[in-house]
């Protein structure tokens, strides 16, 4: 096994305030799926419109990311961040203020258009602060966004929602996010050394020139693949929990806290991992476990919270424990002149394959009452089957990929300077 390369002081902090920056973004997407049931109780919501509510954000943020890939390479990779973020902000605020479905809808698609292109910034940012040895516990770092949301920002958004109702769970992201922001501004130096590169093309002909590239294209397929297999049960668990396996909406901040640590403790452990062993291999194992634990869960009925929970750690590991490494490939691929627009194009790729799997769930799954059991969810487990195969196949090209790159070119990586 490789000794794993130290990070610098100045990579922590960098790491520690973007990890900060996504735990804000996730949570602001993922609370509409725990807020599930509140909302389509609430405003009187079928299956299908919640399934669109979820991704009108995801199509607006892939639309955002591809209009923003073709000049994400000419700018301070900082100065974007702060310009999409402070629109994320904004976006939030209008959601916390939605009192119908169609405001919420408009509200979604603004944040969308902002926060859909944070993360593919942050993505670059690490890849240009971190070789390809310290990747995988740096994106392990930046995945414990996620799951700091299931620990802190979903159980607590739950129960603000309880006592003022779900907007103010918008409201409370919000006020978070401004104090990120904050954090952004003052302590993360600009990220400019891409800029050094010399770029003739303009902003539409460096898009085209990203997507032309074969291997780019692989690339992009495979994240498509990954995250409409990951996104397609998540706008109905809390919906599945507590119609289907009698979790009540007390117990909900709970399952998702308990979910939420094992996160924290599996994330770095598999992020240590992917630098010490094969990436692939890595990502072959955990998608295979988490296929199995799907299509158990997916077919579960009335359950003991326990056992629930217990599930619930088990999904998680599996799911996560893939996405790191299959995230530290795929940010391989493109050459530093290009970094940002392949960055930008992949996260369209996600949210736009997130929408794909949200509205794709919406009308496979069927609730004839509020209170009614879902039915057919376990159909979305064995679609995720078979979306988890497929790629598996193309992440087997991107790993080949990747280390004839290596061979044939060391990366160069930007150094920072406390």
């Amino acid at each position: 096994m490789k000794q794993p390369v130290p990070f610098s002081p100045y990579q922590k902090l960098a790491i520690t305030v973007l990890a900060l920056t996504q735990f804000t973004v996730i949570l602001d997407f993922m609370v509409m799926s725990p807020l599930g049931d509140f909302l389509m109780k609430s405003l009187n919501l079928h299956p299908n419109q919640f399934g669109i509510a979820v991704s009108v954000y995801a199509f607006s943020a892939g639309v955002s990311g591809l209009l923003t890939a073709g000049f994400a390479d000419k700018f301070d990779r900082k100065k974007l961040l702060l310009f999409f973020y402070t629109g994320f902000i904004t976006g939030t605020v209008l959601c916390g203020l939605s009192h119908s479905y169609t405001m919420l809808l408009i509200a979604r698609l603004i944040t969308g258009l902002f926060g859909g292109v944070i993360g593919s910034i942050s993505l670059a940012i690490v890849t240009d602060l971190f070789a390809i040895e310290q990747r995988g516990r740096a994106m392990g770092f930046m995945q414990m966004g996620f799951s700091a949301s299931q620990v802190l920002g979903i159980p607590i958004g739950l129960y603000v929602a309880n006592l003022w109702g779900w907007q103010s769970a918008f409201i409370m992201v919000a006020g978070i996010a401004i104090v990120v922001a904050l954090i952004v501004l003052f302590k993360l130096q600009p990220v400019t050394k891409h800029l050094a590169l010399k770029q003739e093309r303009t902003a539409f002909k460096h898009l085209l020139h990203t997507v032309a590239k074969r291997n780019y294209r692989i690339g992009f397929t495979a994240t498509a693949l990954l995250f409409i297999g990951g996104f397609m049960m998540m706008p109905f668990s809390s919906a599945f929990a507590i119609n289907n396996l009698h979790v009540t909406a007390k117990q909900l901040p709970l399952l998702f806290m308990v979910s939420g640590v094992s996160s924290l403790v599996i994330m770095p452990l598999v992020g240590k991992l992917s630098d010490r062993i094969d990436k692939y291999k890595l990502f072959v194992i955990a998608s295979v476990y988490m296929m199995v634990i799907i299509v158990l869960y997916t077919n579960l009925t009335a359950q003991p919270l326990w056992f629930v929970m217990m599930f619930n750690v088990l999904m998680m590991a599996g799911i996560f424990s893939r996405m790191i490494p299959a995230s530290a490939l795929t940010t391989s691929i493109p050459d530093m002149q290009d970094r940002g627009a392949f960055m930008s194009i992949n996260a369209s790729l996600q949210q736009i394959a997130g929408g794909v799997a949200a509205a794709v769930a919406g009308s496979i799954v069927v609730q004839k009452t509020k209170y009614s059991p879902l039915e057919h969810y376990n159909t979305l487990g064995y679609l995720i089957v078979c979306i988890s195969c497929l790629t598996i196949v193309l992440l087997y090209r991107v790993s080949k990929m990747i280390k004839a790159k290596n061979i044939k070119r060391p990366e160069v990586v930007q150094e920072m300077v406390v």
